[in-house]
């Protein structure tokens, strides 16, 4: 009888997500149906609720270690894997890259082109998008990795790739490994000494857009310029 009630449990749930889509669902129900390929139970509910508890909350699933996996028990490799799988196809299936040629439109197609990639690292990854004179992709550079500091970011290392490329302009983009997009005074600081930079060899800097945990900073379109 047991067995059964868990079964019609899983049955329940997985006919609200196929009827009435995935908004229907908790994000417990669906971590719920991911740990147990489908077969959700009772048992496995309970499971996705502490797991998002002990991560603080979805976003956040990604970085439990094995040493937390293991705390919150029955947690198998093969269950582990599949929640990874699951997040990592839900990043890529948000994630829109902006292809050679496409014109960037503003802080949020620069968030979609890089939102794949960026809010999930522990590092902080500098990246510069190169456009041309119409503010169309031209290519990126990865600049450095770290915590963002003057050193690190040296403008010799953005404008080069950019004066090579016969870039006309750039936006500059980092994540922030907390979640938080605020830009801070560090990036404050490197953003304008940049933006002189480029004053002076004719490459202008559009932006700097900070990437965040489903959201962004646009530091030109909050008037930090």
């Amino acid at each position: 009888m047991e067995e059964e009630a868990r079964a019609e449990t899983g049955r329940g749930t997985r006919e609200r997500l196929l009827i009435a889509g995935g908004g229907a669902l908790s994000d417990a129900e669906l971590l719920a149906l991911v740990l147990d390929a489908g077969t959700e139970t009772d048992a496995d509910l309970d499971l996705a609720e502490r797991m998002l508890r002990a991560a603080g909350g979805l976003a956040r699933l990604d970085r439990l270690d094995r040493h937390a996996c293991a705390a919150l028990g029955r947690l198998w490799p093969r269950r582990v894997a599949l929640v990874r799988a699951a997040l990592e196809l839900g990043r890529r299936a948000a994630a829109e890259p902006l292809a050679a040629g496409s014109p960037v439109r503003g802080a949020a197609a620069v968030y979609g082109h890089f939102s794949g990639r960026l809010p999930q690292l522990e590092r902080e990854v500098f990246y510069v998008l190169l456009l041309d004179g119409k503010n169309r992709v031209q290519g990126e550079v990865r600049v450095s990795e770290g915590s963002l500091t003057a050193a690190l970011v040296h403008p010799r290392e953005v404008f080069v790739p950019a004066i090579r490329a016969a870039a006309a302009a750039l936006v500059l983009v980092h994540n922030h490994p907390s979640g938080d997009p605020t830009p801070s005074a560090e990036d404050s600081a490197i953003t304008q000494r940049l933006r002189q930079v480029g004053e002076l060899v004719g490459i202008r800097v559009l932006d700097h857009v900070v990437i965040g945990r489903g959201r962004w900073a646009s530091m030109a379109e909050e008037g930090r310029w």
